[in-house]
């Protein structure tokens, strides 16, 4: 077993070697938390939820820290707007934000730090850099500044694999007259308020702290000067990564971290979502139309470093759907319908039951391979479409498998040995499934949540429907076969698929 992910560092898929043996220390950028999370969001916070899984199934011990970003003008503007204290609005919504995360799969870091509760770190980091010659105090009408003097770090670059002089061009068309910075390309790590503004005390002065900052200072904090893994989107390698290992570098030496991973763009209409665009979709407005775990699928169909392209359509009855995931509910139903039909099957199985023989070899083959196989394919950089393919092939297999039960009725020797593949299926599912954050809950209570969100889109009734499936089996027993179809034909232009067993029907709602 190698696990070998792509290092944005190096350009390459490298061999993971943890500094520690089985230890894994992974630091992952969380959220300015001045708004409600979007389903961009969801897509980097799960790519590295599977991380964090697939590590641990793989036996290491991992610690993950995720921050929150509490301390922003974004945020300042928005507590102001609505007469509250900074740092409480951030933790209303940081609050809000990670109950969307943890909806759709994300395991809570074992680290949460803020970077209001981290004043003294970064401080402390900044008082550093000003010792090595890295960072200057700058004088401003507001109060006393500090910016990271790029030029004093000469692999600045080497994350975003850009020049000194094309980011100077760019820097410099952005200079305005009066700029108190030394050089367009230094950044601010401490920056002065007045007294009566909201800020904290330096030896500086009052102020805030600068937003690169933050991740260098807790990232130390709770992983050490040199960890294993940092993880982002991709819109954060430049600047703010660069700038992270500029200032950590400075102080401690490199490497800041060994392995640089960046989740690709959600985008719509061929644009990233983000707050700043005003195109997103939020967490919450997925979860109002569709399953959470159809949201992780659909977010797991793509490669991670890939874009993802969300689509919105609108249907002649008025539903605003996301066509993607609409796809991942159904591909999720599949998940669970097909756990749900071997536990049923375990349900009648004998009390002996016996190992697979050479009937059964294929079956056998498919279902003792497939949780790591799936493991294989995350150990190719998080290949999570592989992933998913392989449990595919396993859910088809295990299907096959009870289908095949009723007809070895005669057989009493195959079919105990059918059974126990039955057994081994509904194990190997929920292994395969385990690190992609899937099957999470059980049959029954996915179920009822899909089928109630589901008649409230349609904007249907359980009671009518069982009423109208009533007078089709009346139909039925009748034998008026024309009024069965009518009431089958009426329920399917709802949304309703009826599903026969003998005398006695059920039904469900599609996706």
């Amino acid at each position: 077993m190698t696990i070998r992910l792509y290092n944005t560092l190096t350009q390459k898929l490298e061999t993971f070697e943890p500094l520690e043996p089985k230890r894994a220390r992974v630091y992952v950028c969380g959220m300015t938390t001045y708004d409600l999370a979007h389903a961009g969001h969801g897509r980097t916070y799960t790519t590295f939820d599977v991380l964090v899984r697939f590590l641990k199934a793989r036996g290491y011990e991992v610690t993950h820290v995720r921050n929150v970003t509490d301390v922003d003008d974004k945020i300042l503007k928005r507590a102001q707007e609505r007469n509250v204290e900074p740092t409480a609005f951030s933790a209303e919504m940081s609050k809000l934000a990670n109950a969307d995360l943890e909806a759709i799969g994300c395991v809570p870091p074992d680290e949460e730090p803020r970077v209001s509760g981290h004043i003294p770190e970064i401080i402390a980091l900044i008082e550093a850099l000003i010792e090595k010659g890295a960072a200057y105090v700058a004088t401003t009408p507001k109060g006393k500044d500090v910016y990271f003097a790029v030029r004093s770090f000469p692999d600045y670059g080497k994350l975003s694999h850009r020049h000194l002089e094309d980011l100077l061009a760019g820097a410099s068309e952005r200079v305005e007259l009066g700029d108190i910075k030394r050089d367009p390309l230094d950044f601010a790590l401490w920056k002065g308020e007045p007294e009566d503004a909201w800020g904290w005390p330096s030896p500086w002065g009052k102020g805030r702290p600068g937003w690169h900052i933050e991740c260098s200072a807790m990232a130390q904090r709770y992983l050490g000067a040199h960890f294993d893994i940092h993880c982002g989107g991709m819109d954060l390698i430049f600047p703010h990564h660069e700038n992270e290992i500029a200032q950590a570098e400075a102080v401690w030496g490199a490497p800041f971290a060994r392995y640089w991973l960046h989740a690709g763009f959600l985008n719509v209409d061929s644009e990233k979502m983000s707050k700043s665009l005003g195109n997103f979709v939020t967490i919450r407005d997925v979860l109002e139309r569709n399953d959470p775990e159809a949201f992780r699928y659909y977010l797991l169909g793509t490669h991670y470093r890939g874009p993802l392209s969300f689509d919105v359509e609108k249907k002649d009855d008025g539903r605003v759907i996301f066509p993607g995931i609409d796809e991942g509910e159904r591909r999720v139903d599949y998940l669970y319908n097909t756990r749900d039909a071997l536990q049923a099957a375990l349900a009648s199985a004998p009390a002996e039951e016996a190992a697979a023989g050479s009937r059964f070899k294929n079956e056998a083959k498919v279902i003792d391979e497939a949780p790591e196989k799936v493991l294989a394919a995350l150990d190719k950089d998080l290949n999570t479409t592989v992933a998913l393919a392989e449990v595919g092939e396993l859910c088809k297999v295990s299907n096959e498998l009870v289908k095949q039960l009723a007809k070895l009725k005669k057989d009493p020797a195959a079919q105990a040995q059918a059974y126990g593949l039955v057994r081994k299926a509904l194990a190997a599912l929920e292994s395969a499934c385990a690190p992609l954050g899937l099957l999470r809950t059980t049959g029954a209570e996915y179920e009822q949540r899909t089928l109630t969100r589901r008649l409230r889109l349609r904007g249907l009734s359980a009671p009518d429907i069982d009423a109208k499936v009533a007078l089709r089996t009346e139909a039925r027993l009748a034998k008026d076969w024309k009024r069965a179809d009518e009431i089958r034909t009426e329920l399917a232009a709802l949304g309703v698929e009826i599903l026969d067993a003998g005398d006695t029907s059920r039904w469900r709602i599609l996706v």
